[in-house]
C-alpha cells in the first residue's frame, strides 16, 4: 500500500520525504488556510519535494470552471493530481481532464456507488472519507470493502482506492488488510505506526547491556 500524507505544511512533508516512507501528498482547502500561505506558492513548493502525486483541489462548482481550474492548477508540475468533488459537474470535469492526460483524484466520497462512477468518468484516485463515516456511526472500512470488490470485479476499472480521513493506526491496518491502494494520513498518524511499547522496551533493553560490555562500534 503507497502513502500519502495529509498535510500542507511543508516541514512535515520533507521530514517524512527523507525518511523515504512518502509516495505522494493530499492537500485541501481547509488544510492551505492552516498552512497561511498562497495556494498555487504551496503546491509548487509540494511538488518540487516529493516525486508523487500532489493533490490540488478546485474550489469551482460547475463543470467549465472546474476544467478551467483544473487545467491551471496541472500547469503547476506535472506531478499534480487535480482534486474535484464527488458530483455530477465534477465527473464531467474528470472526464475531460483526464482524458486530457492528468490525474484526477475525486474526492468526498461516501458510497460504492459514487466510487464506481468515479471509475466510470477515469478517475486516477476515488477518496472514501473513513472517519467522517464512523463519525456518524457508520463503519467506513465496510465502504472500503465495497469499493474494493466492485473495482476487482471488472478489470476495465483501474482507479485506485485512496482510503482518505483516516483518524488511527487501526484505520490504516484495515484499510491494508482490505487491499485499499493508497492511504491518505495525517503526519501524527504517519509517524505513529512505527510505535510499539515492545518495541521500545526492547531497544531500552539492548541499550542497556550494550552499555555493560563497555565497547563501541566506531
Amino acid at each position: 500500500m503507497k502513502f500519502f500524507v495529509d498535510t500542507a505544511d511543508i516541514a512535515e512533508i520533507r521530514e517524512l520525504a527523507e525518511i523515504g516512507l512518502l509516495d505522494g501528498v493530499t492537500t485541501n482547502p481547509s488544510l492551505i488556510l492552516k498552512a497561511g500561505r498562497p495556494f498555487k506558492e504551496v503546491i509548487a513548493e509540494i511538488c518540487e519535494t516529493v516525486d508523487g502525486p500532489v493533490s490540488a483541489e478546485v474550489t469551482a462548482t460547475e463543470a467549465d470552471a472546474m476544467i478551467a481550474e483544473g487545467r491551471t492548477l496541472a500547469k503547476i508540475a506535472d506531478n499534480v493530481a487535480i482534486k474535484l468533488p464527488l458530483t455530477l459537474n465534477g465527473l464531467k470535469a474528470c472526464r475531460v481532464l483526464t482524458g486530457e492526460g492528468h490525474m484526477v483524484n475525486v474526492t468526498l466520497c461516501f458510497s460504492a456507488n459514487q466510487a464506481l462512477l468515479a471509475a466510470k468518468a477515469g478517475a486516477t484516485f476515488i477518496s472514501p472519507f473513513i472517519g467522517r463515516l464512523d463519525d456518524l456511526g457508520v463503519d467506513g472500512m465496510e465502504l472500503i470493502r465495497e469499493i474494493r470488490v466492485i473495482y476487482d470485479n471488472y478489470d476495465m476499472l483501474d482507479t485506485e482506492i485512496l482510503a482518505a480521513s483516516i483518524r488511527s493506526a487501526d484505520h490504516v491496518k484495515q484499510a491494508a488488510l482490505i487491499g485499499a491502494d493508497v492511504a491518505t494520513v495525517p503526519p501524527a498518524v504517519l509517524k505513529g505506526l512505527v510505535k510499539h511499547a515492545l518495541t521500545d522496551k526492547g531497544l531500552e533493553q539492548f541499550l542497556a547491556d550494550w552499555a555493560k560490555t563497555g565497547q563501541t562500534i566506531l
